[in-house]
């Protein structure tokens, strides 16, 4: 991260965004967000994806076979990012600077898939309901477990939680709280770093 000014939390000051890859398949899954998030998951068919992609049936069946296929897809950008830091993560040693990163690139992959989130927050029946919903959660635990010790208290372990939880409801709710987005999400990036920082210290490690 050298070379990149940073906030008082550490976090860069611009946000990176997904890159675009503009092929077919990126704009496929781009316009299917777009009616999942304006009419539902369920209420949302592959021939009216198609039909706002202006392209056919046939040309979208070349790239994904059912909706779920694209909603895997979809995930899959955002999975990606976590599965890395998980990675980088277990590399690191367990101090209080390492879970403070964590947090920080958290928010960062979080930020770049925003609506993609925002989707998850607001079908979260159907999202249990497909196999990326468990594979979701899946990665949640293990992300917890880069943050909190084996042996911390149950108050500490259920701040690490929160911490986590904290940054998701956060970009939920704050979405309809006037301000820049960018200073929103240090605001949440924060607290999560607060309640890490209170849970560290309860462990008595350095």
């Amino acid at each position: 991260m050298s070379g990149t000014a940073q906030d008082a939390t550490g976090a860069t000051n611009a946000t990176p965004k997904r890159q675009r890859r503009g092929d077919t398949r990126q704009r496929i899954q781009d316009v299917a967000l777009e009616l999942f998030a304006e009419q539902g998951y369920e209420k949302t068919s592959l021939r009216e994806i198609a039909e706002r992609l202006d392209v056919t049936k046939a040309a979208l069946y070349y790239h994904f076979k059912t909706k779920e296929d694209i909603l895997i897809g979809l995930f899959q950008d955002l999975q990606r990012p976590i599965d890395e830091l998980i990675e980088w993560a277990g590399t690191q040693p367990r101090t209080l600077d390492t879970k403070r990163e964590i947090l920080r690139r958290y928010s960062v992959a979080l930020a770049d898939v925003a609506p993609l989130f925002r989707f998850m927050q607001e079908n979260q029946a159907t999202v249990r309901e497909l196999s990326v919903g468990e594979t979701f959660k899946d990665r949640m635990i293990r992300l917890i477990d880069t943050i909190k010790e084996p042996d911390a208290a149950l108050t500490d372990q259920v701040r690490c939680t929160s911490a986590l939880f904290t940054m998701h409801a956060g970009m939920f709710v704050l979405q309809d709280v006037e301000g820049d987005p960018e200073e929103k999400r240090k605001a949440v990036l924060e607290v999560a770093i607060d309640l890490v920082t209170q849970a560290h210290a309860g462990t008595g490690r350095p």
